[in-house]
């Protein structure tokens, strides 16, 4: 089972060009992280309109919700849902009004905060039950405040952000600004990309959670913004502020694990080829004799490709996934992820039967689509399965964007390596080290948030929350009554 990994995020400060298109087409290379809803805000400069739902981009848009979108800067966003259920409400872009000043808010991360925040900013169910619709309410009274100042939402950003404690990755604007914000430890990525010039000589900006989602409207990479860094990009340009402390960067190793698309480029390294080598160094750790190397698809194609480059063990496709379904993990319930296996995956019995099957994944979490994939592969003949995963034992909650904050479902929290390996039936498992994981990214070892994997978590965690708290009903306590 793999994780869930919550949102993708794009802005676009386009003069003299269509915003809601080339939101569009940056979900549609951000669809990936997350796959419950999609929605984008745009504003001409006067009037902020939003357009959002429950579904995939495809699902959401038309033509006809495209064209309502006018305007020259726009935000979007997919959602995977880490804090709050899978309701309308809680898609995204989060809308305020205050006063003459509309503003749009896209997340990507997870508050570790939210109920110290929630007490100061209640926020009604009308506006969402997440984190991100606390953080807008926060922001939303910021902009209150300095109403009257023509850089309002700056101001209040600039002062409510460091109040915010966790990971977050933003876009926001109002009528005639964008925003884009990274939390101090820089949990989840954010980039900066150019536009071209257009035939009046006119350019523009774009933020994404990832460069892949630059390539598609072929905007240019300009560079990563910095952990900490608030971006401001108007009529007048681009410029920065730094409302943070100073500290440690701490990118989510998983992103280079699996949540990033294989052809995006993180910390300067390609993703794809950091995966190449996690497969290297894992059939160095661990290996085995097989007669085939078949990987999970399709993040777990380029470790496959590795493993098999230093085992000398032939490569080959073995499982087929059907396009048309989404990532396993991002199915909001057990149940859906369960039934999401078969649907999405089917075995190629002549690559397996009578093999010796290395089969490569990146992650076991919770356990039981490994187990099922494990099953698959044997009922197509396979002689023997040998488990190799491109990633170390996830044993710990992940409290910065990710859908595991309850340790008592990952299996690794609860067995030990052998342990795991039977309930899962392999003939053998081996992990990747968390050293030889850290490698494999190319980066300062010391710059990645790895506490899922080691328990070493760059904050405080302690008043961190469960998913649905902020749905939960609050139940005064009976009154005792008079014998």
């Amino acid at each position: 089972m793999k994780v869930g990994e919550a949102c993708g995020v794009f802005g676009v400060y386009a003069p003299g060009q269509n915003a809601a298109q080339l939101c569009y087409f940056g979900l549609f290379a951000l669809q990936h992280r997350g796959q419950e809803s999609a929605g984008i805000a745009t504003s001409d400069g006067q009037t902020l309109t939003v357009y959002k739902d429950l579904g995939l981009v495809a699902q959401v848009f038309s033509d006809a919700s495209l064209h309502a979108l006018e305007g020259h800067v726009g935000i979007g966003h997919t959602r995977y849902s880490t804090t709050g259920s899978n309701r309308w409400e809680n898609s995204q872009p989060a809308n305020r009004q205050v006063g003459q000043i509309s503003i749009a808010l896209g997340h990507n991360g997870n508050l570790t905060n939210t109920a110290g925040l929630s007490q100061r900013y209640p926020v009604e169910s009308a506006h969402g039950t997440s984190d991100s619709a606390v953080m807008l309410a926060a922001i939303a009274e910021g902009v209150d405040e300095h109403r009257s100042d023509d850089r309002g939402l700056e101001i209040a950003l600039a002062s409510t952000l460091p109040s915010f404690e966790g990971a977050f990755s933003l876009v926001v604007m109002d009528q005639g600004r964008l925003f884009g914000v990274r939390d101090p430890h820089g949990f989840r990525p954010l980039c900066l990309g150019r536009l071209p010039e257009t035939v009046s000589g006119k350019s523009g900006w774009v933020l994404a959670s990832e460069t892949a989602a630059l390539d598609i409207i072929e905007a240019s990479f300009v560079r990563e913004v910095s952990p900490g860094e608030m971006v401001i990009i108007d009529a007048t340009g681009l410029r920065s502020r730094f409302p943070f402390p100073l500290t440690d960067p701490k990118l989510c190793v998983f992103e280079f694990v699996y949540f990033a698309r294989p052809d995006s480029i993180l910390n300067g390294r390609n993703v794809h080829g950091a995966r190449t080598e996690m497969g290297r160094t894992l059939a160095r750790e661990h290996p085995v004799e097989a007669d085939v190397v078949v990987p999970v698809p399709e993040s777990g194609i380029p470790a496959a490709q590795g493993f098999a480059s230093v085992s000398a063990i032939p490569y080959a496709d073995g499982l087929v996934k059907n396009r048309y379904i989404g990532r396993t993990f991002i199915e909001p319930n057990q149940l859906l992820r369960d039934r999401g296996v078969k649907l999405k995956l089917n075995p190629i019995a002549a690559t397996l039967a009578g093999k010796r099957v290395v089969l490569i994944d990146d992650s076991i979490v919770r356990g039981s689509t490994t187990r099922q994939l494990v099953a698959l592969v044997r009922e197509a003949g396979a002689r023997e399965v040998h488990l190799r995963i491109s990633s170390p034992p996830y044993r710990w909650p992940c409290y910065y964007g990710m859908d595991t904050s309850d340790r008592s479902t990952l299996i690794a929290a609860r067995l030990d390596i052998d342990e795991v390996c039977r309930h899962v039936g392999a003939d053998s498992l081996g992990y990747l080290s968390l050293e030889g994981l850290l490698a494999a990214t190319g980066s300062d070892p010391r710059s990645f948030c790895h506490a899922c994997l080691s328990a070493e978590y760059p904050t405080d965690v302690e008043g961190a929350q469960g998913k649905f708290w902020l749905e939960e009903p609050i139940i005064q306590p009976l009154s005792r009554q008079p014998d």
